[in-house]
């Protein structure tokens, strides 16, 4: 399954209140990801957070289309209220409060792919 990592660039010295509105963030709304025309497109499976200093990464495990899945993501409430409340910890700035600037930061926020792993790689 591929991985995407998103980067958030904060004010250094606020990570217990970014920690806090991760820990707060209401999940999306079913892990079934459709395209624009309703047919299935991917799948979210998991999600995870870490932050040091003025970097905050997100790393998503999905299936399918990795533009569905951003598009999936632009309108989803949890994700919206999290882009909200984020805003006054970033240093710069996010353009999330449409489905296209969500999709378009989110593409611009994605680190390069270097190599990825999977112990379903392994020979059996």
């Amino acid at each position: 399954m591929p991985f995407a990592a998103i980067t958030y660039d904060v004010e250094p010295g606020h990570e217990s209140e970014l920690t806090e509105i991760f820990r707060g963030f209401k999940r999306v709304k079913g892990n079934q990801v459709k395209d624009s025309s309703g047919a299935p497109a991917g799948t979210l499976l998991a999600t995870a957070v870490f932050i040091r200093d003025d970097t905050l990464v997100r790393v998503i495990e999905y299936t399918g289309d990795l533009d569905a899945v951003a598009r999936h993501m632009a309108g989803q409430p949890g994700v919206l209220d999290f882009e909200a409340k984020i805003k006054p910890y970033l240093s710069r700035p996010r353009d999330t409060d449409t489905p296209e600037g969500f999709v378009d930061t989110f593409r611009r926020s994605l680190l390069n792919t270097v190599v990825q792993f999977s112990s379903r790689d392994l020979p059996r």
